[in-house]
């Protein structure tokens, strides 16, 4: 759990299935009936067609027959609805209730920012501000976790008795006898199984180069190979030799990598 400070208002945010949740019940709590405040919006029939159009856009288990039902009722003097209700009613999962000591109700970011616009348009832009200071903040975080993490997945891969044999893009013999004018080259082939050219020409729409398209595991795996192809340059081993060699350990190490509950992490997060 995160927290932000909105004009001197700590506000928590939680990650809920890699969604970012923030507490309305902080957003009021200083508010005279705040809590009030919450089931005074939800009872709003604007806010009810909002929340039918998210919960369709985004969960698919949405009970949209009881959905119609409150949306008929919004509006009228003796509609009534809690967060309780309306999660047990439709299933939904932009608004959730949160037991326990940091309990409270808790909203998706789009509807939490919706929620504030209706609180106060100021509060919301500042809340906004401070919400993308927070993920940027948390991006920085990520470069410390992934190079922290680099040293835990190299040792496993340098340390684990997995010998099973991978059967990804094994380099071709005509691969082999081609000569590489550059050593980056013979690792693209390696791992990604074309040179840096053919992946330009494969995809002339993107900017970049075919590293900067590569996923953790393959910047970790290409790591390891840079290293080993320098001890096997400095023993005079031919480049169709190494090639045949890091391709061989290319493969086992991105079956590896690709299981690694570390790198797993990693790569979740950097797409949050």
């Amino acid at each position: 759990m995160s927290k932000i400070n909105v004009n001197g208002k700590e506000i928590a945010v939680v990650n809920i299935e890699n969604y970012d949740y923030i507490s309305l019940t902080d957003m009021v709590r200083d508010i005279e009936n705040g809590s009030a405040l919450i089931e005074q919006w939800l009872r709003n029939k604007n806010t009810i067609e909002f929340l039918g159009i998210w919960e369709e856009m985004y969960n698919s288990g949405f009970n949209s027959l009881e959905f119609e039902g409150i949306k008929n009722q919004a509006g009228l003097n003796r509609f009534v609805l809690s967060v309780k209700q309306w999660v047990e009613k439709t299933n939904s999962k932009g608004i959730i209730a949160k037991a326990g000591r940091y309990g409270g109700t808790y909203a998706h970011k789009d509807i939490a920012f919706e929620f504030a616009s209706w609180v106060s348009p100021h509060f919301k832009l500042y809340l906004i501000k401070e919400f993308d200071r927070l993920k940027t903040e948390e991006q920085k975080q990520l470069g410390w976790d992934i190079k922290r993490n680099l040293a835990k997945i190299n040792y496993r891969i340098h340390t684990d008795a997995i010998k099973e044999k991978l059967i990804p893009d094994e380099i071709t013999k005509y691969q082999l006898k081609m000569i590489y004018a550059t050593e980056a080259d013979v690792l693209n082939v390696a791992l990604f199984g074309m040179t840096a050219k053919q992946w330009r020409d494969n995809n002339p729409e993107l900017k970049g180069n075919i590293r900067d398209y590569a996923n953790i595991a393959q910047l970790v795996c290409l790591s390891n190979l840079e290293n080993l192809n320098a001890v096997l340059i400095s023993e005079e081993v031919s480049q169709s030799e190494r090639l045949k060699k890091l391709n061989t350990i290319a493969i086992s190490q991105m079956k590896l990598l690709t299981e690694d509950k570390n790198v797993k992490y990693l790569e979740d997060k950097s797409k949050s």
